[in-house]
C-alpha cells in the first residue's frame, strides 16, 4: 500500500501505544482521593476529557503556554461541574498530575506484539508533542523505552506538530527519508497531515472513534499494523 519501500516506523506516543485515557484517570483518581476532593471521578473525567483536547489544540497551536493549559484545564473543569476549588488547590493538582501520571504504565493492547514484530524490520522512532522528562518516564516506565532509536519530543524540537520542523529532526536524527518512512499516529491534524505534508506515509490509528476519511489507512486497533508492514 506504500509507494516507496519502508525502512522506519515512527510513532506517536500518547493516545496511540501509552493508554492516555486511561493512565489519566487513574492518576485523576488518586489525587483527588488523595486531597479530598469531593468530586465523582466519572463526573468530573466526562468533563475534563474533552477540555483537555481544546487545549491541547490551543497549545499546538501556540495560542496557550504550558503553564496556562495546565490550569486552565483544570480550572474550566471544576467550573463546568460546579465545584468550587481555590486557585492553590489548582495549582497543586496540576503539579501532582504531573508528578504522578508517568507512574501509570497501561498501554494499548497489541503493543508488545506489534512493536516485537516490527523490530527486526524496521527502524523505530517516537515524535511526540510532550515533555522530554514526562515522556520519557513514560516509556521507561512502560518498557517501551528500548524499543526505540530516537526519541523525539516537542520541547527538543522547540515546535509541535504539525509543525514541520519537529518531522525534520526526527527524520535527521533517525538518517532517513520522509518516502521511506511511516508516520502512525492517532491525530488526524498533529500525526497525520502534519507527516504527510513533509512527505511521509502515513497510518492513523483511530483511538477516538472518528469519522472515516480517505487521507490514508485508518486503523481500529495496533494488531492491524501487521497486515500493513
Amino acid at each position: 500500500m506504500f509507494k516507496e519501500p519502508i525502512t522506519d516506523v515512527f510513532f506517536d506516543l500518547d493516545h496511540t501505544l501509552w493508554d492516555f485515557e486511561k493512565n489519566s484517570a487513574l492518576t485523576f483518581e488518586k489525587i483527588l482521593t488523595d486531597h479530598e476532593v469531593g468530586v465523582g471521578i466519572n463526573d468530573f473525567l466526562e468533563v475534563y476529557v474533552p477540555i483537555n483536547l481544546v487545549y491541547w489544540k490551543l497549545y499546538r497551536e501556540e495560542k496557550v503556554t504550558k503553564t496556562e493549559l495546565r490550569y486552565q484545564r483544570l480550572k474550566k473543569t471544576f467550573n463546568a461541574i460546579e465545584f468550587d476549588v481555590s486557585d492553590d488547590l489548582i495549582d497543586i493538582l496540576s503539579e501532582e498530575y504531573i508528578n504522578h501520571l508517568s507512574s501509570y504504565n497501561h498501554v494499548f493492547p497489541y503493543t508488545f506484539e506489534i512493536l516485537d514484530y516490527l523490530k527486526p524490520k524496521y527502524k523505530l522512532h517516537i515524535i511526540t508533542n510532550g515533555f522530554q522528562e514526562i515522556q520519557d518516564k513514560k516509556l521507561k516506565n512502560a518498557n517501551l523505552y528500548d524499543y526505540f532509536e530516537q526519541i523525539v519530543n516537542s520541547e527538543m524540537a522547540g515546535v509541535k506538530k504539525p509543525n514541520p520542523k519537529i518531522f525534520e529532526l526526527a527524520l535527521s536524527l533517525a538518517k532517513t527519508q520522509a518516502k521511506n518512512s511511516v508516520m502512525i499516529g492517532d491525530n488526524l491534524e498533529a500525526d497525520i497531515l502534519g507527516a504527510q505534508a513533509m512527505g511521509f506515509q502515513t497510518v492513523h490509528f483511530n483511538a477516538h472513534n472518528e469519522p472515516k476519511h480517505n487521507f490514508c489507512k485508518m486503523i481500529d486497533g495496533l494488531d492491524e499494523i501487521k497486515q500493513i508492514l
